[in-house]
């Protein structure tokens, strides 16, 4: 797993090269830039290695196709979240073919989490439709009120798409965990005079960070936390 993990690492930095550029990931070209121009990315390889080491722990190795479902769909999101945040840091933007990718495999999931358990596959579609609805109504509201997107729309697209992995429940723990990383992060870049009030902070990172913290803690620990934090410790 561990070798696993540092090659598709690799192919991670392909794809953020490749896809700001709207050039196809999957094609003949790796063999040719990469013999003329390898230069491995060691941070993305051994992170991914990191995390697929991990989710291994985590999760553990089922019995059944239908219990290793939880491992295999984050193995897979894996990479392509990592790509979302390095892209949309670099560029601000979220790319709409990596978003598609996204959205198509966790059809696929709620397709197969389907045979077992329709309403596994019930949840996962609400969960799209509150991800994606969330933040659409925050990036209107905020256009109406600032003449600006809050955030933009491939927001919008990645959170729909993730739902389909999550769920209900789970997308909106992670669009909380969101919305308070993102307050501490921007307060800080803010302080440290990394970022201007007027300059834009891409939020995709925020939501990357938010949806691994749910891929590794139990949901009602998470809702715990959140209890405790937003009613200022006054929950029980």
């Amino acid at each position: 797993m561990q070798l696993f993990g540092l090659f598709v690492g690799q192919l991670v930095d392909w794809a953020n090269k490749r896809l700001p550029e709207y050039k196809k990931f999957l094609s003949l070209d790796i063999f040719k830039e990469y013999k003329r121009k390898f230069k491995p990315n060691y941070i993305l390889m051994l992170l991914t290695s990191a995390i697929y080491v991990t989710l291994v722990y985590t999760l553990g190795i089922k019995d059944t196709l239908i219990a290793n479902l939880d491992l295999i769909k984050f193995l897979i999101l894996t990479p392509m979240l990592l790509s979302a945040f390095v892209i949309d840091y670099k560029y601000q933007i979220i790319p709409n073919r990596l978003n598609l990718t996204i959205f198509e495999i966790g059809l696929i999931f709620a397709f197969i989490y389907g045979l077992s358990n329709v309403a596994i596959t019930l949840n996962m579609l609400l969960g799209m439709l509150a991800g994606a609805g969330i933040f659409l109504v925050i990036t209107l509201v905020g256009g109406l009120f600032y003449g600006k997107e809050a955030m933009g729309f491939g927001d919008v697209k990645l959170m729909g798409a993730l739902g389909l992995f999550f769920g209900l429940s789970n997308i909106v723990v992670i669009t909380l965990i969101s919305f308070l990383i993102g307050a501490i992060l921007s307060i800080g870049l803010l302080i440290t005079k990394v970022k201007k009030t007027d300059e834009y902070i891409p939020f995709g990172p925020f939501i990357v960070i938010a949806t691994f913290i749910s891929m590794y803690i139990p949901f009602e620990t998470i809702k715990f936390v959140l209890m405790k934090i937003f009613t200022l410790g006054m929950s029980h």
